[in-house]
């Protein structure tokens, strides 16, 4: 069934939305927020961790890795493109920026690249199915190690 260019139009914001509240849950913490964006089955991608093939597990290893860091992610640029009303695919450039403390040092990372996502609208509201974040350029402070991060 082909979508109306005004259902396509509806659809392209509400996922939109959910990629904004998306990032506004990991830079807040909000692990419940971020767990009713993703269908219990989501896997993600992120160079340099193994694969995550559930919400839960994706979750907890984010929320690992961003304790004792404020995290700043920008998106935009998106190109979403439909496979049917309810499953759909976008692409985002991104910059994620972190900032930790190391003992009294302060350090930073910035990085650059894209978010490639799935995403299916389950019970009328769209979640993430799959995501991979893959870096293109990374920037970090001198000595910047996030494994010795004070937590």
């Amino acid at each position: 069934m082909a979508m109306s260019d005004l259902e396509r139009l509806v659809a392209i914001e509400e996922i939109k939305q959910l990629k904004s509240r998306r990032d506004r849950a990991v830079d807040m913490k909000d692990w419940e927020a971020l767990k009713a964006l993703h269908a219990p089955d989501h896997q993600s991608h992120v160079e340099g961790f193994s694969s995550w093939t559930t919400a839960a597990e994706m979750i907890e290893n984010v929320r690992a890795s961003l304790a004792g860091v404020t995290s700043v992610h920008h998106c935009h640029t998106p190109d979403i493109t439909f496979e049917s009303p309810t499953r759909a695919k976008g692409i985002w450039a991104m910059e994620d920026n972190l900032f930790w403390s190391q003992g009294r040092e302060q350090h930073w990372l910035r990085g650059f690249g894209h978010y490639e996502e799935i995403y299916e609208k389950r019970d009328g509201r769209w979640v993430y199915v799959w995501r991979r974040l893959t870096r293109i350029k990374v920037d970090t402070s001198a000595g910047a190690d996030l494994s010795r991060r004070n937590t």
